[in-house]
């Protein structure tokens, strides 16, 4: 277990250590969850974890993440 302090903003730090063991790069998603007093952080899956598992929709991974921001972004307007 390791300890991390909270900035003013309410960031923190996620160890070096940890971010290569569970290999968590600039601009991953992490999933927050609250749980009985305790916070659960988990790496977050994007479009590019499914690959090989998705049906061939005839478009590139890159085409099919456009579309989805594209969708994602209608969703908050």
């Amino acid at each position: 277990m390791q300890a991390v302090k909270v900035l003013p903003k309410g960031q923190i730090t996620l160890p070096k250590n940890v971010r290569r063991r569970l290999t968590i790069e600039v601009g991953d998603t992490l999933i927050l969850e609250e749980k009985k007093g305790q916070v659960i952080l988990k790496k977050g899956k994007t479009i590019f974890d499914y690959l090989g598992v998705l049906p061939n929709l005839g478009m590139s991974v890159e085409k099919i993440r456009e579309k989805a921001v594209q969708e994602a972004a209608k969703e908050h307007e």
